[in-house]
């Protein structure tokens, strides 16, 4: 059978498919794909495994022929059509878990880089301006004690939690549901929105993004940020009022902010890039050599499985 991957990927995916007898045929430019390519190469396909940049709307599903599965190169799934999928009998899977320690990482980088102003110090030493310790010299914040909210107390959330609880920092979290078993070994506490976004010192997000989480972080909420609060965004950036977050940021209402996704991405905002006070990384929550390898061969298995009649590992 015929499996089309939108972009390269990490390992040996494509011997993997060969080697269990079906054709591959992979997008091979440096880019994200176009509607139009995706359509024209695959139409015919049985299989394909796509990426969080493909936009797999009603129409390109409605040109899948042939396709038995869509396997996204990703934990999340927001941009694949996924009920007009089902009703097209396609199945849809992720990659959940393989990315959660990475990603968790990253959180605590974007979080220890705002802190200690990191960047800073960084070009401070490139430029040659570095003449020896000073008493103030690029003084940052301790996280060490502090307050951290955690929004969304999935798998990633929670690992963010395990992470900051070896600063000795106190851990409330933002959840639909309560995590009992995250609160016996956290020693986390649920609280509302608006409480963690008043009393916290360091917030990270990590939650899908749906309808329901669409700006969920809005001008009203943002408003209840400490003056020394920094905000971490590892989730998507469509959870967060970003225009109204700049204007936070631009005033020094808030300390700082670390982005690793943007509300337009690829598209960030130029303000955004202008501030002193930020901290951008090119979505790198899952960019790892060991990661990005296993999260391919997890769609590769998915894939093999659902051509040969049986079950999907991980279906959404």
């Amino acid at each position: 059978m015929k499996v089309f991957i939108t972009r390269s990927l990490p390992g040996n995916v494509e011997k993997t498919l060969r080697e269990n007898g079906h054709s591959v045929v992979t997008f091979k430019k440096d880019r994200p794909i176009t509607k139009k390519e995706f359509i024209n190469y695959a139409r015919n396909a049985d299989a394909v495994i796509s990426l969080l940049t493909d936009k797999i709307d009603s129409e390109i599903i409605d040109n899948l022929k042939k396709c038995k599965i869509i396997a996204n190169y990703a934990a999340g799934y927001n941009n694949i059509d996924i009920n007009y999928a089902k009703q097209k009998n396609i199945i849809v899977t992720n990659t959940p878990d393989i990315l959660t320690n990475a990603t968790a990482d990253i959180a605590l980088t974007l979080a220890l880089t705002c802190s200690r102003r990191v960047i800073d110090g960084h070009d401070f030493v490139k430029k040659k301006k570095f003449k020896g310790w000073a008493p103030k010299l690029l003084l940052g914040l301790d996280i060490c004690g502090k307050t951290i909210g955690i929004i969304g107390a999935g798998r990633i959330g929670q690992a963010v939690a395990k992470r900051f609880k070896a600063f000795d920092t106190k851990i409330i979290y933002y959840n639909r549901s309560r995590k009992s078993d995250f609160e016996k070994k956290i020693g986390a506490k649920k609280v509302t929105l608006k409480k963690l976004m008043s009393v916290s010192d360091i917030i990270t997000i990590q939650i899908p993004s749906t309808n329901e989480t669409y700006h969920l972080l809005d001008k009203e909420h943002l408003s209840f940020l400490k003056p020394n609060a920094i905000l971490i965004n590892i989730a998507r950036g469509e959870v967060v009022d970003e225009k109204y977050l700049i204007q936070l940021l631009k005033k020094n209402k808030i300390h700082s902010a670390g982005f690793d996704v943007y509300e337009n991405e690829p598209n960030i905002d130029p303000e955004l890039l202008k501030l002193p006070n930020v901290v951008v990384l090119p979505h790198l929550g899952s960019a790892t050599i060991e990661t990005r390898t296993k999260m391919a061969l997890l769609c590769a298995e998915n894939v093999l499985r659902v051509l040969k009649g049986k079950s999907a590992k991980t279906p959404v």
